[in-house]
């Protein structure tokens, strides 16, 4: 499903596709929630921020980035695929690539309208341990904070 897709660590001259692929991913796949930033700030903070300071992994294929993964120790604190490669294996392969980058577990949050992800998640044996109500994020929206013990 995903042959050819090659995961390898981001660097400096990746982050605006990296930056590309977080853009549409979140549209596509959380169209009611109101992201706090503009793309060029996205973009600006996977430049300055993500790439350089994050443990950031992409998925390449034919030179296409198509999906990004972004480790801060122990935390999963992006996961996003480009919407047509959705559901063709490349994030069961990022979650076992986290697994085997933070072996003594992992964590990350989600939002609660994003029930798609929450199966994911689930499925890779995470278990939900704590819902808000938004106020602690940025989007003020309603999340959800899964972990992952071996």
């Amino acid at each position: 499903m995903n042959a050819g897709a090659v995961l390898r660590r981001a660097v400096g001259p990746d982050a605006g596709a990296v930056a590309d692929v977080w853009l549409r991913s979140y549209s596509a796949a959380l169209p009611t929630v109101v992201r706090a930033h503009s793309d060029d700030e996205v973009r600006a903070y996977f430049r300055d921020v993500v790439v350089p300071e994050r443990e950031t992994w992409l998925a390449e294929v034919g030179g296409r980035v198509v999906g990004v993964m972004v480790l801060a120790g122990d935390l999963l604190s992006q996961l996003y695929l480009a919407p047509e490669w959705r559901g063709r294996g490349l994030g069961d392969r990022f979650v076992s690539l986290a697994k085997e980058r933070s072996p003594q577990g992992l964590t990350l949050w989600t939002f609660q309208v994003n029930g798609p992800a929450q199966r994911f998640y689930e499925r890779h044996g995470f278990l939900a341990v704590e819902r808000t109500d938004g106020s602690g994020n940025e989007e003020r929206e309603p999340d959800v904070r899964y972990v992952w013990r071996p």
